[in-house]
């Protein structure tokens, strides 16, 4: 798996894909959804699709691919070794979530939520591969959210397919076991491979995890009082904002600022002799971006 396009540009998110098997091009698929790494505050995370031909499920089978979080590193390795052997019948797309777009999405003004960003991530990557030409038919999707929910709103963008959403469907159904090991041992890589554009150096950071020690002392020895953390660092996680809350310098925005501060401001002795005029109040720059006007009549 080459990675070196994201390692050029952590600070991006990246598309990563294998070569489509004609096969799949003809023959139906199903098709497998999955990530890794949602939970912790340092690092990418990864979503993976994976697919072949309905014909060939026992294939999959015979592999052994199984849930990435229940297989120890060197088997995950050694599975995607045997999914990329198997590319005359079995394709894969993983999109690797930069953090720090994480953490601008989860908190720019119109908050983009972790679902959110999962759904969007996840109904890309099946728009991908159809677009690349694989006669998708099934999906299965290890869920975000409830089920049902889910399932109702995929079935809605893509109605010509059978869709099913699960709780543990990498454990369930093969395909998903595939998706999950290409999105985890993509983060693996990811996370190992990661290059400070800081400058810093750092020999261990852990598994990234909030609760993990290692993690813990990285963040408290990585912590910056004006910049706050490296770019590894998902600021949109509680864990990173508290400690920013309470350990680095405190900014006092103009739009933060209370009217009654504003008022006992000194004024020019020239503002008792201008012209009275009605107050222009300031827009928000929220509603410039977004290109909305105020409405005269309706």
């Amino acid at each position: 798996m080459d990675i070196s396009g994201y390692k050029k540009n952590n600070s991006k998110s990246h598309v990563v894909a294998s070569v489509v098997p004609e096969i799949t091009k003809t023959e139906p698929c199903w098709l497998g959804i999955d990530e890794a790494g949602r939970g912790p505050v340092l690092g990418p995370m990864v979503y993976g699709i994976a697919y072949c031909p309905i014909s060939m499920k026992d294939k999959l089978k015979d592999m052994g691919l199984a849930d990435s979080k229940t297989l120890s590193e060197e088997k995950r390795e050694s599975l995607m070794n045997s999914i990329d052997e198997a590319k005359d019948y079995m394709g894969w797309i993983v999109n690797i979530l930069a953090p720090n777009a994480i953490s601008n999405g989860m908190l720019r003004r119109c908050k983009y939520n972790l679902n959110a960003i999962s759904h969007d991530t996840a109904i890309g990557l099946v728009q991908k591969a159809i677009e690349k030409g694989v006669n998708v038919k099934e999906v299965y999707v290890d869920t975000v959210g409830p089920p049902e929910k889910y399932q109702a709103k995929l079935e809605g963008i893509f109605p010509d397919l059978k869709i099913t959403v699960a709780k543990k469907a990498d454990a369930l159904y093969s395909i998903v076991s595939g998706a999950s090991i290409c999105a985890k041992v993509c983060r693996d890589h990811c996370v190992k491979e990661w290059e400070f554009k800081e400058g810093i150096e750092v020999d261990n950071f852990g598994s990234g995890y909030p609760g993990d020690p290692n993690t813990k002392n990285f963040m408290k020895e990585q912590l910056d009082p004006v910049f706050g953390f490296p770019q590894l660092v998902r600021f949109g996680w509680s864990t990173a904002y508290n400690v920013i809350d309470e350990k680095c310098v405190s900014v006092c925005w103009e739009d933060d600022e209370d009217e009654e501060e504003k008022a006992k401001r000194p004024r020019s002795v020239l503002t008792m002799f201008s012209e009275k005029t009605e107050p222009q109040l300031k827009r928000h720059k929220y509603f410039k971006d977004n290109c909305l006007k105020n409405v005269d009549s309706f």
